[in-house]
């Protein structure tokens, strides 16, 4: 997010399993991109080298069996990440 902005936290448990949810007030992701967010090396940024969103996607598939994902996302309001966890 460039300079002010917001995130929001969400924690419970769905069906069995527990659920965090991370949202932000950035740029969004463009729709086009959001299959590629957790690529290693993919990034949008001029510095950086796109490797966060995907040790994320290894830590919470490969050690915890679980599932991240972009629940939801929109250009110039902001994106959601959602984490399941199996209980």
């Amino acid at each position: 997010m460039a300079g002010e902005g917001k995130i929001t936290l969400f924690t419970g448990m769905e069906m069995g399993r527990v659920v965090v949810e991370v949202a932000d007030t950035g740029k969004g992701i463009k729709k086009k991109d959001v299959k590629n967010v957790f690529r290693p090396g993919y990034t949008t940024k001029q510095r950086g080298w796109g490797l966060g969103l995907s040790l994320a996607k290894r830590i919470v598939e490969e050690y915890h069996h679980g599932r991240i994902y972009v629940k939801s996302t929109e250009v110039g309001r902001g994106t959601t990440f959602r984490i399941e966890l199996k209980k």
